[in-house]
């Protein structure tokens, strides 16, 4: 099963990872751009330990190698990077892998590779990530999903980018599975009751979504 709710991590990782584990976050993608595997691996193993404690998933972004060492649950592909099928054939069969995408065609891309899910956005204009694909909004999202009903496709469609809370009950509504975000909960002051409002509204929302 996919989580409704990704939580994408920030530097410092491992006290982001911690708090948003602690808050109530199920579903971790590890994300650190920039950096050698060598440097990426002892913070994955500690990011693993504090996912274990919480029995939440841990997914690793871009490096399918250290997600097989860590033992975690999957591995991120982005736009730019290696392909879901080539991360499919490093993590093997059993393993979640997710992409990154902006249109349709990417997304098709995806399902053909072998995608356990598909991280569509962006929903609005970021900090958090260089080199930004076009804005989709609620349109663009819309426009997707109704894309993959034609072709009779339910993968999960996770939409990031930008999202605040009171952005969550019309984005559900065009049919998404779920969102991921970062700043909404590292940047919290309160963070298991954001992560408790964030998930009461995907709950409810998502018992009659066609794609959940």
């Amino acid at each position: 099963m996919i989580s409704h709710l990704h939580y994408i991590s920030q530097t410092p990782h491992t006290d982001h990872i911690q708090a948003a584990c602690d808050a109530g976050c199920k579903w971790i993608q590890l994300r650190i751009k920039n950096e050698p595997p060598a440097a990426i691996l002892p913070v994955a193993e500690a990011a693993k330990a504090i996912c274990d404690r919480y029995q939440a998933r841990l997914i690793i972004n871009d490096y399918p190698q250290i997600a097989v060492a860590v033992g975690a649950a999957g591995v991120h592909v982005g736009k730019l990077d290696m392909s879901v099928a080539a991360a499919r054939a490093i993590a093997g069969p059993e393993l979640i892998i997710g992409g990154t995408a902006n249109t349709l065609e990417d997304i098709l891309q995806h399902v053909r590779d072998g995608a356990s899910y598909v991280g569509v956005g962006p929903f609005r204009f970021t900090t958090t990530k260089q080199n930004l694909s076009p804005i989709l909004g609620l349109k663009g999202y819309q426009s997707i999903i109704q894309g993959l009903r034609e072709r009779n496709i339910s993968v999960p469609v996770i939409a990031i980018g930008g999202i605040l809370a009171e952005d969550i009950p019309a984005l559900l509504e065009t049919g998404v599975h779920g969102i991921a975000v970062s700043g909404l909960i590292s940047g919290a002051i309160d963070k298991r009751a954001v992560v408790h409002h964030i998930q009461a509204q995907l709950n409810q929302t998502t018992t009659w979504n066609h794609f959940s």
